[in-house]
Order: C-alpha cells, then sequence, then structure tokens
C-alpha cells in the first residue's frame, strides 16, 4: 500500500513540474554572448593566423 502512495506522489510531482515546462531542472542556460568581428579578428592575430599588415587591413575595414 506504501509503494502505492509513494508512486502517485512521484507521478504527481513528475506532473506538475512537466506542466511548468521545469523538465530540465526548471532553468535554462543563457545563450552564450556572440562576439564582434573585431573581437574575432584579435583573437586570430594573437593566435598567429594573421600578421600585421592583414590585421590592420581588415581592422580598417571593420572600422568604416
Amino acid at each position: 500500500m506504501w509503494i502505492f502512495w509513494i508512486l502517485l506522489i512521484v507521478l504527481l510531482v513528475w506532473i506538475i513540474k512537466a506542466a511548468a515546462g521545469g523538465g530540465s531542472g526548471g532553468t535554462s542556460a543563457p545563450p552564450p554572448p556572440q562576439e564582434t568581428p573585431l573581437e574575432i579578428l584579435r583573437k586570430r592575430y594573437a593566435r598567429g593566423e594573421i600578421d600585421d599588415e592583414e590585421f590592420e587591413r581588415r581592422k580598417r575595414e571593420l572600422e568604416r
């Protein structure tokens, strides 16, 4: 008889959580912030993917 009541309570809690949209903990992570084109350019320069001249040229283009 105890098992019936425990299962009933668990089922009710699950239904209430699902109805409230809390199926995955109730909180959703915010989307990651978007990088600006200049930040991407700076990271590429820091990794050595582009040289000084290319960095400055693209930076000027972005600032227009």
